[in-house]
């Protein structure tokens, strides 16, 4: 089963750092670390390593930037035919502190991820016509995201929306959608429900049901997950760790998940490899020098089960 994801790439400038400056403030101290990274090629990148057949379609600049990147995802083994380039924009460049806590504030300079247009897709529309899943996030623009939603819709293809960054969906748009994964805040955007524990974390994945997605997962960091469809609402539970970079979590979580639905595995199980893989990376520092492969995914779920609560509504 094939795996599209569609999405933006960036080279993560890290600096870690005591705390997080505030407005005004100057922090002194910390490494640095250059990264790649973007939504779109951690998730890629995630859903390779869990043994996906992968097909990630993203634009990078005609810079240094750009051709780093590429050789990566040469290593990485993802098809050099997807992978576009815009000679008149930069590569895309995130900027991202990360605390002593393992908090992160992150700045994108979108560059050649902001002109990823629908129109670039042509050449791989027939593709994504065939394919069984295709993954996006936000780090492109919107009106691209739409045109494949509806694309997919239309050819009866499954989407897997990864609204981050946060950003409203229109119901219209959201019928057409088979899965979105929202955090909290990602989550009060899409509903206008504040999202802080399980019981609002509920509340809010079945009001996105009522909008029309069968499937709704609410990723709540280190509290887990919620999962509500037509099958009911699931709590899932992950373990306590000290967190060092929780960088990408989310993005890891997706791209396994992903990964586990094009390989038939239960949505119910992929959800606990997702979790496992992405509590595994916030053990290690950085986006996807984070990112474990599968042996690793499964020897820590093996140590560490993820528990499931099913929720009486």
């Amino acid at each position: 089963m094939s795996l599209i994801t569609l999405g933006s790439s960036n080279t993560d400038l890290v600096i870690y750092l005591d705390h997080i400056p505030k407005i005004g403030e100057t922090v002194i101290g910390g490494e640095s670390s250059v990264i790649f990274g973007g939504k779109g090629a951690n998730q890629a990148v995630a859903a390779k390593r869990a043994g996906a057949d992968v097909k990630f379609i993203t634009q990078l600049g005609d810079d240094g930037f750009g051709e780093g990147m590429k050789k990566h995802f040469k290593q990485e083994e993802l098809p050099s035919a997807y992978v576009l380039t815009d000679s008149n924009q930069p590569s895309g460049i995130a900027q991202i502190f990360v605390s002593k806590k393992g908090e992160n504030s992150i700045a994108v300079a979108s560059g050649s991820n902001g002109t990823l247009s629908f129109d670039r897709l042509t050449p791989f529309l027939d593709e994504i016509a065939s394919a069984d899943l295709v993954l996006m996030q936000f780090e492109i623009p919107f009106e691209t995201i739409e045109k494949t939603i509806d694309y997919c819709f239309k050819h009866k293809v499954k989407t897997l929306v990864n609204p981050a960054p946060a950003k409203k969906i229109s119901s219209e748009l959201l019928e057409k959608v088979w899965m979105v994964t929202p955090n909290e805040s990602e989550a009060e955007i899409l509903t206008g429900i504040t999202v802080n524990n399980q019981k609002t974390a509920i509340k809010a994945a079945i009001k996105i049901l009522s909008l029309g997605v069968e499937h709704c997962i609410i990723t709540l960091g280190e509290n887990g997950s919620v999962w509500a469809s037509e099958l009911g609402v699931y709590h899932f539970k992950v373990p306590f760790l000290d967190a060092v970079d929780t960088t990408a979590a989310g993005d890891v979580f997706n791209g396994y998940f992903a990964s586990g639905i094009t390989q038939g595995i239960p949505i119910e199980e992929a959800i606990r490899i997702g979790h496992a893989a992405a509590c595994f990376s916030v053990t290690v520092k950085g986006a996807q020098t984070s990112i474990p492969k599968k042996e690793q995914t499964m020897n820590f779920l093996t140590k560490n089960p993820i528990e499931i609560e099913k929720i009486k509504i």
